[in-house]
């Protein structure tokens, strides 16, 4: 294979082969693959993001005011919704397959080096990881802002040693069979990468979470800030623009920040990353009003409350678990609500699929039931129709195969089209619709 050739495909078929299959918690694998790698991962400072919904939206706003700083700016984040290149992001780009495969070669080579590690070999997330970190500091980096994947205490991301902040966004259920079974079990995961020394911001939107919380950071010696309780937000104002407000918090003060995404709830995720900045302007002094500013409005977040076409409006969001799901209907009603709506929906069957569907047919929506074509783990259309049988749809109309029929079906006979239900879903739909 020559290297002009190599695609993402062909990065993504490397790491598969050399990664053990499923999701595996634990740092111990990973641990050792970054230490044969020469710790690349305590290179550059850097911004730990966890929660269940608002993470990516948090990142992204985060990355792009660094970015308009004037720092070299790494950005990993996973799933990715149409290419692996998306997962890490140097100034908002990303990187070729060529400088992909080449760091992935690196670790490969590392785990051929371990005994351990020939016999255990890391998960394709924790390959993925170490090699992005690897990305992140051969490009050098100055700062890095990083998603963890599942959970946080026992996520590859946690082995991060440069930590300037620990950023924690909404927190819900999902994830039980790793996480626990409670939200006050998935919160202790999450909770619990705090950092001695270090802020520790979270988002504090749900009340009986805080106090957990605060025990953690003093606990782990972590300078906790909880945005519901130390910040202030005024003047919000949502629309089809995004959303504008006031901020006030100890270290910043901004009236009238603007942010393009969509939706009621990415002021509490852009309150957030404010929250986490005014932590930081004391160690990274670029940070300066004027490019606070400016990063938050440039920030984009693709697959969230996205709209990709105008006549009819066409909206995808990859909200995939109860809470995201009742953010999307809000948000909808909020922006959209005297329009006739007609939602594309395609799940993974180990979703909580029934309860998401009767959320969304409280919209009064038509339903175009569909899957992610060639994808075993998601529904059938017909599991979708069945499961949403019983609720109040204005018409469910009969499944379809192909994503891409469901929404010119439902482009004819509505006003707002919403496809939803999985990430994978919206990938495959958004990198089609684009193409076109």
């Amino acid at each position: 294979m020559s290297l002009e050739s190599i695609s993402f495909e062909d990065v993504e078929k490397r790491i598969g082969e050399s990664a053990s299959p499923g999701i595996r918690p634990g740092l111990d694998r990973a641990g050792l693959l970054l230490s044969l790698l020469g710790e690349p991962q305590g290179r550059y400072p850097a911004l730990h993001v966890v929660g269940t919904n608002g993470k990516g939206s948090t990142c992204a706003f985060l990355a792009s005011v660094f970015q308009a700083a004037g720092y070299r700016t790494a950005l990993y984040t996973s799933p990715h919704l149409e290419s692996p290149g998306e997962r890490l992001l140097l100034d908002g780009q990303p990187l070729p397959p060529q400088r992909w495969m080449a760091c992935a070669e690196k670790t490969i080579a590392a785990i051929r080096q371990s005994d351990v590690l020939r016999e255990d070999p890391p998960s394709y997330f924790e390959l993925v990881t170490a090699a992005a970190f690897l990305l992140a500091e051969e490009e050098k980096a100055d700062v890095a802002v990083v998603e963890a994947g599942l959970g946080g205490r026992l996520d590859a991301t946690n082995l991060l040693s440069q930590v300037a902040c620990t950023v924690v966004a909404s927190i819900s259920i999902d994830h039980t069979e790793y996480l626990g079974d409670t939200l006050e079990k998935i919160a202790g995961e999450k909770f619990a990468v705090v950092r001695r020394d270090i802020p520790a911001c979270y988002l504090g939107d749900v009340e009986t979470l805080v106090p957990p919380f605060r025990r953690f950071c003093a606990a782990a010696g972590a300078q906790p800030f909880v945005v519901s309780q130390d910040a202030e937000l005024r003047g919000i104002d949502v629309g089809e623009a995004g959303c504008t407000f006031d901020f006030s918090a100890p270290g910043l003060t901004l009236e009238g920040v603007h942010a393009q995404l969509l939706g009621r709830y990415q002021v509490a995720n852009a309150a957030l990353a404010l929250s986490a900045l005014s932590r930081l302007r004391g160690r990274f002094d670029r940070l300066t009003e004027s490019a606070i500013r400016s990063g938050m409005g440039r920030a984009r977040w693709p697959g969230r409350l996205e709209v990709i076409a105008r006549s009819p409006l066409v909206v995808l969001d990859g909200g995939h678990n109860l809470d995201g799901v009742k953010k999307l209907a809000e948000s909808v009603v909020e922006l959209w609500g005297s329009r006739k709506v007609g939602v594309v929906y395609g799940v993974m069957k180990d979703k909580n699929y029934p309860e998401c569907l009767e959320v969304l047919a409280g919209l009064g929506a038509a339903l175009y039931a569909t899957c992610v074509p060639g994808m075993e783990r998601s529904l059938s259309p017909e599991g979708v129709m069945e499961a949403a049988e019983r609720q109040p749809w204005r018409n469910a109309v009969a499944g379809f195969a192909n994503p891409l029929d469901a929404i010119a079906a439902a482009s004819r006979e509505n006003e707002v089209v919403v496809v939803c239900g999985s990430l994978y879903l919206v990938g495959w739909v958004r990198a089609r619709l684009l193409a076109r």
